[in-house]
């Protein structure tokens, strides 16, 4: 799995980051910060929480390896 996170379509709602802040952080003005785009397998779950309960669909999960 990879992640990524679109801060431009970000609207600070700090979901993801209370789903995991292993993986995901905010910044200063609440934007979200990825922190690992190769999650570990045990936080797999709760990234696609994260992702679903985005409430600005910020969050993009692929279940392929990740791009070179």
């Amino acid at each position: 799995m990879w992640v990524r996170a679109d801060r431009d379509r970000c609207v600070s709602g700090g979901r993801c980051m209370a789903a995991t802040s292993e993986v995901f952080d905010q910044d200063d003005d609440g934007l979200v910060v990825l922190l690992t785009p190769t999650p570990a397998p045990d936080q797999e779950e709760l990234v696609r929480r994260a992702a679903h309960n985005c409430p600005a669909r910020a969050i993009t999960i692929r279940e392929d390896p990740a791009p070179a």
